[in-house]
């Protein structure tokens, strides 16, 4: 056979031995159900003398997410010689250091019984067939053979583990042994679930480790937020790792290694990992002043230090696909082992500010205002305090994990199918515009994505009267050559408020001959500038007739996300030239209307139609085709504007008969705290 038939032969081999996509199953993919920050164990924390060799570890974990096979991950990242693992079980546990009977199998590496894992490297073993649901309890039982030099571990466990002398790795009863409330050499714990799971890790400090919380209670924020993931269909498939260690710090290294150092070990090498709830930097703020005063521009440099250290962390976690989620620092002035003054609460109070208004993170919780003192706001709250003024109480930290909103990470795939009307404020143009960008550009290239992506109408609301010239009146015209309709802004997009009802029925009317001659067949749909309706009911009332002697609906605003905002911050980023500013402001843009879309459905009535509130701007024109992608991924349905507000939702909308406001909103307390990414500061 020659050289081309024997390749021809092997290709055919190749292309019969791969499933055709017809027959393809549902790919799998590794989670972390269960996992641990690695750090060196202090002498107290660390192994007993008499058990660093020669010993059988035994050590309960609690997953998150379940699945049908299971493999656990070994750790000796700060061993200084070979770690010897003889052999290694997995089961599930029954009271103390017991097992429940036939519910074990061992664990093998590569087919063998033990494993010798490298100096500062870390061993899977072998996957096990074993059902588990999500919240099950695993006992990892392990045998280190040869002594173990430089301890790998995690002190702040808040759970029993075993120590007994020899192999007993299988035995259902550990005889003699001595409880202990750490973990050792155990790093994960993996299950493998449908392609789209996804696991979640909180990385943190004290806080986040639980301190405080006593072994086997499972009280952490964590805890209770992984309690109300399996309990919500949406989310139950969803894995949690706590990745926490007492102590840590952004900046430097004290309990465990810093923030940065081990970010990637932490978050980014873990399996499945799509976000990550970042709450740090209490510890770098309280110890710049432990031990002695620190000057004005120390204070000034911590603060810049730590918002330089998250704004890394977050770009390698972007890079890799993940989602940074920060929670607020909540104030500890009345901690004596820190002893903070003024000038670290301003400090605080700084970072804060950074994490809610920066743009950097994909979402905000604030955590900060939900577990302050409103009276004394640099304290937690008495309920909430553990009684050293840093650490919550139990209560505290069952707050923490009521806070997070489930939406947040659940599957687009699962949300419920929308219908959506696209509006677009201040035709012809919600500047800044950057340098070289004419309102008809911005005007003409949404027109294109809109067009492009198939949407069936979108409404203009048209300000005639703002002295916009003739690069204004070409971009109106550019809306409706387009096919798209145009509708009454007002001519100078006064505030309500500021006027009376004659001048407002004159602002009115002066906007309609443009209207008319822009050859839209029903244009009499009214947006209030600003959302404004008047600064009383009697104002309010006088408006609502007016709109309804001259035949208009209201267009409601049932969803919007503040994307004029972004406009400035663009025009500002590309005259410096920054394009990682322009990608962090893509990003932010993004986030924050994902973050709305959540807060509408929840804010609505099952199956009421939406109404989202857009600007017409530059920023605007370039993210459009993505937003619009991002619509279509979470459910959403692009449908007219009569069609969307046809629902008795917005009966005062429609007919101005009835009492006003014309839309309102009631926002669950479950979404009370959480925050869009701002871009104010971007570029500033």
């Amino acid at each position: 056979m020659g050289r081309l038939a024997r390749a021809s032969a092997l290709i055919a081999a190749m292309l019969l031995a791969c499933p055709s996509s017809a027959t393809t199953p549902t790919r799998s993919r590794w989670i972390a159900s269960w996992g641990t920050a690695q750090m060196v164990p202090t002498p107290e924390n660390a192994l007993p003398a008499n058990r660093t060799r020669d010993v059988t570890i035994r050590q309960k974990v609690r997953l998150s997410a379940g699945g049908t096979r299971v493999r656990v991950r070994f750790s000796n990242v700060f061993g200084t010689e070979p770690l010897v693992i003889g052999a290694a079980h997995l089961a599930r546990p029954a009271a103390g250091a017991s097992l429940r009977p036939d519910s074990g199998q061992p664990l093998r590496f590569a087919g063998e019984a033990g494993v010798t894992i490298a100096a500062g490297a870390e061993a899977y073993a072998d996957p096990v067939a074993m059902a588990v649901e999500p919240g099950a309890d695993l006992s990892i039982s392990l045998y280190v053979a040869g002594a173990t030099a430089g301890q790998t571990g995690h002190q702040g466990a808040r759970a029993t583990s075993y120590l007994a002398a020899g192999n007993h790795v299988a035995d259902a009863t550990l005889i003699g042994a001595e409880p202990t409330t750490r973990w050792y050499h155990i790093a994960d714990v993996e299950v493998e679930g449908t392609q789209g799971t996804a696991t979640i890790v909180a990385i943190g400090d004290s806080i986040t480790d639980g301190y405080g919380v006593q072994p086997d209670t499972h009280q952490r924020w964590t805890d209770r937020f992984a309690e109300r993931l399996r309990a919500d269909p949406a989310t139950r498939a969803i894995g949690l790792v706590n990745a926490g260690i007492g102590g840590n710090r952004v900046l430097l290294d004290g309990l465990g290694p810093n923030l940065q150092a081990r970010f990637d070990r932490d978050v980014i090498a873990r399996s499945g990992i799509r976000w990550a709830i970042l709450l740090e930097g209490i510890n770098d703020l309280g110890v710049l002043t432990k031990d002695r005063p620190a000057s004005a521009a120390e204070h000034a440099a911590i603060v810049r230090r730590i918002t330089q250290g998250y704004a890394q962390v977050v770009a390698r976690a972007h890079a890799h696909g993940i989602q940074v989620i920060a929670g607020t620092i909540m104030p500890f002035v009345a901690n004596e082992y820190y002893h903070p003054g003024a000038a670290t609460e301003a400090d605080r109070q700084a970072v804060n500010s950074f994490i809610r208004t920066s743009g950097l993170f994909d979402a905000v919780i604030d955590f900060d205002q939900l577990l302050r003192d409103p009276a004394r706001p640099d304290r937690l709250a008495a309920a909430f305090d553990s009684g050293d003024g840093l650490h919550p109480s139990m209560a505290g930290y069952k707050a923490m994990g009521d806070a997070i909103p489930l939406a947040l990470f659940a599957d687009a795939a699962e949300a419920p199918a929308t219908k959506l009307s696209l509006t677009f404020d201040d035709v012809p143009d919600h500047g800044p515009l950057p340098a070289g960008v004419t309102m008809s550009d911005t005007v003409g290239s949404i027109a294109a994505s809109l067009k492009a992506a198939g949407v069936p109408e979108a409404y203009g609301f048209l300000n005639a009267g703002r002295g916009v010239g003739a690069d204004g009146a070409r971009a109106a015209r550019l809306w409706r050559q387009a096919g798209y309709p145009l509708a009454n802004h007002g001519f100078r997009h006064r505030d309500l408020a500021e006027m009376d009802a004659a001048t407002f029925e004159q602002e009115l009317l002066a906007n309609e001959p443009a209207l008319k001659a822009s050859g839209t067949r029903d244009w009499r749909w009214f947006r209030y500038p600003f959302l404004s309706e008047g600064r009383s009911p009697a104002a309010l009332d006088a408006a609502r007739a007016v709109l309804r002697r001259h035949g208009y609906r209201i267009a409601a605003v049932t969803m919007d996300f503040g994307d004029y905002g972004w406009n400035g911050a663009y025009a500002r980023c590309l005259a410096l030239g920054d394009a990682a500013a322009i990608t962090a402001l893509e990003d932010s843009y993004l986030a924050a209307a994902h973050i709305a879309a959540i807060r509408a459905r929840a804010s609505s009535a099952p199956a009421q139609p939406l109404v989202l509130l857009m600007h017409v701007g530059a920023f605007d024109a370039r993210m459009l085709p993505r937003l619009l992608a991002l619509y279509r991924q979470l459910n959403f349905t692009i449908v007219p504007l009569a069609e969307a507000q046809a629902h008795p939702a917005y009966a005062a909308s429609n007919d101005l008969s009835l009492p006003g406001p014309s839309t309102s909103r009631d926002e669950p307390a479950s979404l009370a705290l959480l925050r869009a990414p701002l871009p104010d500061a971007v570029c500033a």
